[in-house]
Formats: C-alpha cells, structure tokens, sequence
C-alpha cells in the first residue's frame, strides 16, 4: 500500500498539473479529483480525520464551494512550514494554478465532466489503514466525558511479538472519534512479572517511559511512519509490552475510545536500523502574563552516531508562535533545515525531499517562540503565567525526529544522542533505542 510519502513522489514523477486555460472550464473529472487525490484524500475519506469524504464526485459537489474557500484561503490543505527553509517531500501546499482551477470550477457550477476523462481512483484500504498491517496492537478502552481537563493517563498492553521482530513501518491511529484524542505516545518496554494489563494510571508501570524506549506519538494529522523504503527497520524484542500514554480533549460529547497501532514486519535483518528521539521538552519555560515574543531556553542535543534524519516533527501547546530546527555540522556548517509557523491542531511530520547527512558530533538546536498576548487567537487565558507542564494550560517545546543508523550496531548498548557539554541539568534526552 502506498504511504502518503510515496503517492507524493509518484504524481510529482508523472508531472500532474492542473493547469487549465482560460478558455475552458475546469470540470471535476479532468481536473479537481487529480488534485483531492494527491492532497486531500488522506485525511478525507472514511475512517479519517477529514469530517466529510472527498472521494468521488457525488461526495465532493455538494461541499464545491466550501473546498474552493478553504483552499483560496489556503486553511487547506493543512501545511505550516515557512517555505525559506528546507523542502519536504510530503508538502501538501497547493499551486496558485491548482486553486485557481478549484474556484473555477466551483464557480462554474462544479461540472462533473466525461467519465472518460476521470482519473483511476486510489485504492485506499477499507479498513481504513494506509499499510496493510501485519500485526496490530490495540490499546485499552477508555471513556471521554463530555468535559472538562483530563490527565495524562497511561495504561500497558501485551504485544503479539513472540520472538525478536523487526518492524519496517508503523501506523498510529484514534479510535472511531479521532477528534477525542489530543495525542498519545507508545513505548515498548520489556514484560516484568506482576505487570497489570488493561488498567489506567497516572503514572506508568515498570520501566514506563522513564528515558525511553519512545516510539512516538498521534497527534492530528499524523502520517505513517513506513521505514520499507529506506531499507530499514526497527528490532521489537520478544515478549515486550506496549505503553500507550493518552491524552483526551472532551469536546462536548462524551464518547469511548481504543487507539490502536499498525506494524510490517520482516523476518531479514535490514540494512538499516531506524530510531526516534526527542531533544528537550522545554523544562525551563516560563512565560509570564501577555507577553507576546517569548523566546524559550534553545533545545539541544549531539549525535553520537553517523545518521541520516529522514524527518522532524514539534510538539506544543497553545502559546507557541513558531519553532525552529537548525544543525551545526562537524565542519563548521549551519543549516536551519525547519521552521514550523505553529499550528496546535495540525502537528505535521515534515519529511524533507532528500534525507539530511548527519555525521557524528552533529548538534540538533530547536528555538521556540511563544506568545502568551491576546493576539494570539489560540491563547486560553493571556492573563496567565505559564511554565513547562503536560497540560494544555501548560507549554512544552518538544522536538522530536527520525533517524537512520548503521544495521550493523547494536543499539541496547549504543547511545544515539546525549545532551551536549554544557547544557542545562534540566536538559533531556529520550531514544527508541534504550
């Protein structure tokens, strides 16, 4: 099944526009689906986030001039990276010649067109998943009330490896009311004796995620992460339990639900492993009411092995204004690879186009700014100090990425990333690979 990531290089390798002349009208058939389909489709279709389908005509017409205002105010498609810096393989911005034939089309009547002119349908799963999985695992139910501030809650599942499994993608998704869930993160840890499955806490069990192993997180708009194409994996170890720490948002009805993951597995050691981490979590913030340019302590880890970072991804909370990842080389190099223009409810993983070469001793520094003012039309409650914390009157500066290494090494006995000398003590590092 093609990822999100692959459909992305397969319409820009076959060069789809949507360029129509001024003396035609554009019609659905010819030339909007093409354009739903490589943008739009993954989230709008049934079983994911997107709250209506745009999968066929009969879907789309009703809701032409709702799409066509969207995507001329480009609300749609979501896409938050300031284009000075870097370039993405997964960018969903749309061209001025793609929103042009939108709103011309909407403005037309939105024709259908001929049948014959209608682009092949992708064949998305209808179950829904974007891999086709070969094993899942499903966390514990949980019931949402209808509101108020929910806890962090963590709870511990077994998972179906038996034996050591390499894993070559993941797929992390809600339950059947995806707007419920404000994120969750998954860790495996190794099964202990008197391990309670099933039960919430505020705290986790055992190892828990004390350090890690992190895997990562759903948050709205997540994508797969799919490995396959990088010849690389990740070793799951048999017997191993799965943390799920989760994180619900009521939103006026109540509602249950199970998150639950998806994996490809492969019985060949790859070529290349494949870990997470996150640099910092923004522990000394501390922002103090209205103010509007915050810049929060910088973030910084150094890499202790060769690598390749194959994406990145921020997680915060209301008052971030934007966030910025930059790397210092061993020889001497800068480069600002990443600023995301933030966004709380679109918290994207930003692939760029061709993988970054990351030699050992390469520093990742990530910047945030905040605006805890009353212009920032996401802020609660401008009048309020705000400090590091889970919760969303809290904030956090929480980057994380994904990175190739070596095959070859063993990473229960290989440190990937430490902090840097000097840093702060309040400064930490989490890796899939301890």
């Amino acid at each position: 099944m093609r990822s999100l990531f692959g459909i992305l290089l397969i319409s820009s390798s076959m060069g789809w526009a949507a360029d129509v002349s001024s003396g035609s009208a554009p019609t659905f058939n010819k030339d909007v689906v093409g354009i739903l389909q490589r943008n739009c489709q993954t989230c709008h279709r049934p079983g994911q986030i997107g709250p209506m389908s745009l999968l066929t005509y009969s879907d789309v017409r009703p809701w032409a001039k709702a799409v066509k205002a969207a995507v001329s105010s480009r609300k749609m498609p979501p896409w938050f990276a300031d284009p000075k810096y870097g370039h993405f393989a997964n960018d969903r911005t749309l061209k001025a010649s793609e929103i042009e034939t939108i709103a011309k089309w909407a403005d037309a009547g939105a024709p259908e067109g001929d049948a014959k002119d209608v682009t092949p349908p992708i064949n998305w799963p209808a179950d829904g998943w974007r891999i086709k999985p070969d094993a899942i695992v499903k966390g514990s139910e949980y019931h949402v009330p209808k509101a108020g501030i929910l806890p962090w809650v963590y709870v511990t599942v077994p998972t179906p490896f038996k034996e050591d499994t390499w894993v070559t993608s993941m797929e992390m998704r809600p339950g059947n009311n995806p707007s419920l869930t404000h994120h969750y993160c998954v860790y495996f840890t190794p099964h202990k004796e008197g391990t309670q499955y099933g039960v919430f806490s505020e705290t986790p069990q055992g190892e828990g995620t004390a350090g890690g192993p992190f895997e990562g997180c759903y948050e709205k708009g997540q994508e797969e992460f799919d490995y396959r194409t990088q010849h690389a994996g990740r070793l799951v170890h048999a017997n191993s339990d799965m943390v799920f720490q989760v994180h619900y948002a009521p939103n006026g009805k109540e509602g249950d639900d199970i998150p639950q993951i998806g994996f490809t597995i492969t019985k060949d050691r790859p070529a290349r492993q494949y870990v997470f981490f996150n640099v910092g979590a923004g522990n000394r913030i501390n922002i103090a009411p209205n103010e509007a340019n915050y810049r929060a302590p910088a973030q910084e880890g150094e890499l202790l092995v060769d690598g390749e970072i194959i994406w990145l991804q921020a997680h915060a909370h209301y008052r971030a204004k934007d966030l910025t990842f930059s790397f210092r080389f061993p020889d001497g190099r800068n480069e600002t690879a990443l600023r995301v223009n933030w966004d709380p409810y679109w918290e994207t993983i930003y692939y760029p186009t061709t993988p970054i070469h990351a030699p050992r001793g390469t520093i990742f520094h990530i910047e945030g700014t905040y605006d805890n003012s009353a212009n920032n039309r996401f802020n609660p409650d401008p009048s309020a100090p705000v400090i590091f914390g889970q919760q969303a009157k809290d904030e956090m500066l929480f980057p994380t990425f994904g990175v190739l290494v070596d095959g070859s090494l063993n990473l229960a006995a290989t440190k990937i990333i430490q902090p840097p000398a000097g840093a702060g003590r309040d400064f930490t590092v989490a890796e899939s690979s301890r």
